[in-house]
């Protein structure tokens, strides 16, 4: 019997050495696969691919959201999700992880 497919979204982080700075990349892929550890492989792979043509380094760091849906993704589906504990109040919180200045965002 074979194995069914589920989507998984797979964040992986890169840092782009050749610019000044040497900034940091969180990159989300949506993957097609029979289990996370699978999804986590694929991405992992293409990961190393990217930052090989792309002259970042991959950071070795991937983590992974399996899509609650049923067929293809849609307007609105949730892709990622990741629930941290702080003791941080919520102004801190998105200073320290979100909100720090130094993002490289565009309008």
């Amino acid at each position: 019997m074979e194995a069914a497919e589920s989507w998984y979204a797979v964040r992986c982080v890169f840092q782009w050495v050749a610019w000044e700075g040497a900034p940091y990349e969180e990159r989300l892929t949506l993957w097609r696969a029979e289990s996370m550890e699978q999804a986590i492989a694929r991405a992992e792979g293409e990961a190393r691919i990217y930052a090989g043509e792309s002259g970042h380094r991959y950071l070795e760091l991937a983590q992974c959201y399996r899509l609650a849906v049923d067929g293809r993704p849609g307007d609105g589906d949730e892709v990622f999700s990741l629930v941290r504990d702080s003791p941080l109040d919520e102004e801190a919180y998105l200073d320290q992880y979100f909100d720090t200045g130094h993002e490289h965002q565009g309008t």
